[in-house]
């Protein structure tokens, strides 16, 4: 009978705790983000869509070696690997990824790839706005992933 009543008393300490904060969030000043008018605030680890990454020289980071693609549980990237040659650079190894495409239909954001890749080449982008009405488009290609080169810096003559 004494656990009975133990029971019971704990239970309603958890039922007081557990209203105790609803009603502290319900009585607390509401936070409104205007998203199409004002830009979104992430947090530093917020995963979006995929960042393909490039050295300080602009040449692609990535270098074939397929452990994201191993590494990822859904399945979802693709890669077919090149060989550079000395006139035709891609990236600063032997091998870089002629196709790196991404199934975002498939994608569960989990992380899996920028974890496993020994270069750094891939990264999570802060991109979130991927919805489309055809499926098709949701497979990202090289292309869309890479980072743009960066600017040239031009002198001004003095």
């Amino acid at each position: 009978m004494p656990n009975i009543v133990k029971e019971m008393a704990d239970s309603a300490v958890a039922l007081a705790k557990g209203f105790a904060t609803t009603f502290k969030e319900m009585l607390g000043p509401t936070v409104t983000e205007n998203y199409p008018i004002e830009p979104v605030h992430f947090e530093d680890r917020y995963r979006g869509v995929h960042v393909l990454r490039r050295d300080e020289n602009g040449l692609e980071k990535c270098v074939a070696c397929f452990l994201c693609a191993a590494a990822c549980p859904a399945n979802c990237i693709h890669i077919e690997a090149a060989e550079n040659t000395g006139d035709h650079r891609i990236s600063a190894a032997e091998r870089y990824a002629e196709v790196y495409n991404i199934d975002y239909n498939r994608c569960i954001f989990c992380g899996y790839c920028v974890e496993a890749c020994p270069c750094d080449a891939i990264t999570h982008g802060h991109d979130f706005e991927i919805a489309a009405y055809d499926t098709n488009t949701l497979v990202y290609r090289k292309e869309q992933l890479l980072q743009p080169l960066p600017a040239a810096t031009v002198s001004s003559p003095k």
